[in-house]
C-alpha cells in the first residue's frame, strides 16, 4: 500500500512539474517573440511559417529613435559611404534618415515618450507608496470613526476601470487646464494606485508589533521619531512590494495616456503602436519599442526581487 501511494505521490509530483513547465513556457513565449521580432529584419517579421533562426541585427532599434522617409531612388555610392553604419542599415531597409536644412538627424517622438514613461510612474509611485504608508498607518495604529466605511470606500475608487472615468476626468481635466499635462498624469496614476497601496501597506503595519513603537515612546521618541525610526525601517519589505506594484501598474496604463495626452505628456504605451514604416506597419520598430518598455520594469523587479519575496509572504505565519 505505501509503495502504491509512494507512486502515486511521485506521479503527481512529476505531473506538478509538467504543468509548472507548460505555464512557464506560455508565459515567456510572448517576451520572447516580442525580443526576437526586435532583431528580426522586417522581412522576416511576418513570415508563414514564423523565421526561428536568423541573423539578428540593430536596424529596428535604429528606425525607432529616427524619423524615416521612403526612398525613391537608390542612394549615390557615394552617398553611401559616407553615411555612418547605423544610416546604412536604414538605407539597405529602403528608407532614408530625415534630416533638417542644417543636415541634423531628426529624432523619432519615442525618447521623449520613454521619458514622460519615466518621470509619470517613478513620480506617482513615490506619491502613491508616501501617502498610502502614511494613510495605512493611521488606520492600523488609531482608532478611526467608520474606519471600515472609509477603507472600503478607499478600496471602491478601483471598482471602476479606467475607460469607464477617462472621458469624465478629460473634460474635467480640459477645464482646469491639466490635459496633456506631466502633473495630470501624475495626479491620475498616484489616485488609481493609492487605494491598492493604502490596503497593502495596512496589511504590513498591523504586522509590527505596537510594543516596538511603546517601548520608543517611552525612551523618549516622539510619534513621528518612531514611525521613521521603528516602523518604516520594519516595514522595508510592504514598501518594496507595494512600490513594485504601483511602477508596474503606472508603466503599463494605457487608457488614460491615451485620452488625456496628446504629445507634450504622452508616454510610450499609446506611441508605440503609432509607429508605422512607409505604407505597412513596421513590426521589428514596434517590437524594438515594447523590448526597450520591457526593461525598465523587469530591472526594477529584479534589483527589488528578495524584498518583493519578503513582502508577499509577510504575515503568512504568526506567532
Amino acid at each position: 500500500m505505501a509503495a502504491v501511494q509512494t507512486r502515486s505521490e511521485r506521479a503527481l509530483h512529476r505531473l506538478a512539474i509538467a504543468a509548472v513547465l507548460v505555464i512557464t513556457l506560455l508565459f515567456l513565449a510572448p517576451i520572447y517573440w516580442i525580443t526576437s521580432t526586435a532583431f528580426k529584419p522586417r522581412n522576416l517579421a511576418t513570415t508563414i511559417p514564423p523565421t526561428v533562426i536568423f541573423e539578428p541585427e540593430i536596424s529596428p532599434f535604429v528606425k525607432l529613435f529616427t524619423k524615416r522617409s521612403q526612398l525613391r531612388t537608390a542612394p549615390a555610392p557615394e552617398v553611401y559611404a559616407a553615411a555612418p553604419w547605423w544610416e546604412r542599415l536604414v538605407f539597405d531597409g529602403g528608407e532614408k534618415v530625415v534630416r533638417s536644412g542644417r543636415g541634423e538627424v531628426q529624432l523619432s517622438g519615442y525618447p521623449n515618450r520613454f521619458m514622460n514613461s519615466l518621470i509619470v510612474a517613478i513620480t506617482s509611485t513615490v506619491l502613491a507608496v508616501g501617502m498610502g504608508t502614511f494613510t495605512a498607518y493611521g488606520f492600523s495604529r488609531f482608532r478611526v470613526k467608520g474606519e471600515a466605511d472609509l477603507l472600503f470606500f478607499i478600496l471602491s475608487t478601483r471598482m471602476l476601470p479606467p475607460v469607464v472615468v477617462a472621458i469624465p476626468m478629460f473634460l474635467m481635466y480640459r477645464a482646469v487646464g491639466l490635459n496633456d499635462t506631466h502633473w495630470g498624469l501624475i495626479i491620475l496614476y498616484t489616485a488609481f494606485n493609492l487605494s491598492f497601496s493604502v490596503w497593502l501597506m495596512k496589511g504590513f503595519i498591523d504586522e509590527i508589533p505596537k510594543e516596538y513603537e511603546e517601548a520608543a515612546l517611552v525612551d523618549g521618541y516622539t510619534r513621528l521619531e518612531a514611525f521613521f525610526k521603528i516602523v518604516l525601517p520594519e516595514a522595508a519589505t510592504g514598501i518594496a512590494a507595494t512600490a513594485v506594484f504601483c511602477f508596474i501598474t503606472a508603466w503599463n496604463e494605457y487608457a488614460f495616456a491615451l485620452i488625456m495626452t496628446n504629445r507634450r505628456a504622452q508616454t510610450a504605451p499609446p506611441f508605440i503602436p503609432s509607429q508605422v514604416g512607409s505604407g505597412l506597419p513596421d513590426w521589428t520598430v514596434i517590437a524594438a519599442g515594447t523590448f526597450l518598455f520591457l526593461l525598465p520594469v523587469a530591472i526594477f523587479t529584479f534589483l527589488l526581487r528578495n524584498h518583493l519575496l519578503r513582502g508577499m509572504s509577510f504575515g503568512a505565519i504568526r506567532k
